[in-house]
């Protein structure tokens, strides 16, 4: 998977972080992080570019911040080279636990986050091992807050169907991986991509997490790959913008949106209940 994002990490920022839609979608999952405490410990994975590291590091946490890529590392650590609270460290998702970073702060980790589909590139197994794992790095007030790729979304659909490619309309609504071009570049070999809806989450997660939110990310705001049209439609996406705030709280739209945003807490009686039932055998 490393090499399938090392030929992006250079116009990774001109191609989506600094795109309108771009702007448009991470800006929604802002409004939700804002309303969250200061200083605190964050492990970011599938960090890209750096862009919500920094953004976290300057609300004044401490970040580290990491990616199975070792070119989207290197454009993150130049763009976060002068700040003091934030590490980068090249790092295979179903590895965290092995990371002597990631082991420096085991227990001190208070949020565990993963923007725009990052965990999209797990099989269930690899996804329910990452939660038993995040459950054992975390505080006991730990959180995840994840932003993953629905099987629904609507825009998708309507942009197939009104291509007549109905093949591709209904593809993310499968249990299988599909190959996606993360460039759209036909010549190069895709990313394997799962989808997984909130109650998919949330039956993974189970043991160990609860789930506390879901926010849609992108119900009204259109998909990134639609960027060449609004970016002559500005006014048209400042209005899918407005009505995009609007619906925030609005979670069960979460399965038909491009992305959706899903807070997970430690589900610390289920734990208790298990460690109590470890120690009396």
């Amino acid at each position: 998977m490393k090499k399938d994002f090392d030929h992006i990490a250079k116009d990774y920022d001109t191609d989506f972080t600094y795109s309108e839609i771009g702007k448009c979608q991470r800006n929604s999952v802002y409004r939700y992080l804002k309303k969250l405490p200061k200083q605190l410990n964050i492990l970011e994975l599938n960090c890209g570019t750096g862009e919500d590291a920094i953004w976290f590091a300057k609300q004044n946490n401490q970040v580290l911040a990491t990616d199975i890529s070792s070119e989207m590392i290197r454009v993150a650590e130049q763009k976060g080279r002068n700040i003091k609270n934030l590490e980068f460290s090249q790092l295979d998702i179903n590895k965290i636990n092995l990371c002597k970073s990631v082991q420096s702060v085991s227990k001190k980790i208070d949020i565990i986050f993963s923007n725009f589909g990052g965990l999209n590139c797990l099989n269930k197994k690899e996804l329910k091992n990452f939660f038993k794992t995040a459950s054992e790095l975390s505080t006991k007030d730990g959180k995840l807050i994840l932003v993953i790729m629905p099987k629904n979304t609507l825009w998708e659909r309507l942009y197939f169907i009104l291509k007549l490619d109905f093949k591709k309309a209904f593809r993310r609504n499968t249990n299988k991986s599909l190959e996606v071009n993360v460039d759209n570049n036909p010549e190069v070999s895709g990313v394997q991509t799962w989808y997984y809806n909130p109650k998919d989450i949330k039956k993974m997660a189970r043991p160990y997490f609860k789930v506390t939110i879901t926010k849609p990310i992108g119900f009204f705001i259109p998909p990134s790959y639609l960027e060449n049209y609004f970016k002559k439609h500005k006014r048209f996406l400042n209005i899918l913008d407005q009505l995009e705030k609007k619906i925030g709280k609005f979670g069960f739209l979460s399965r038909f949106s491009d992305h959706y945003l899903i807070e997970l807490t430690l589900n610390r009686k289920e734990r208790k209940e298990k460690t109590q039932s470890t120690q009396g055998k």
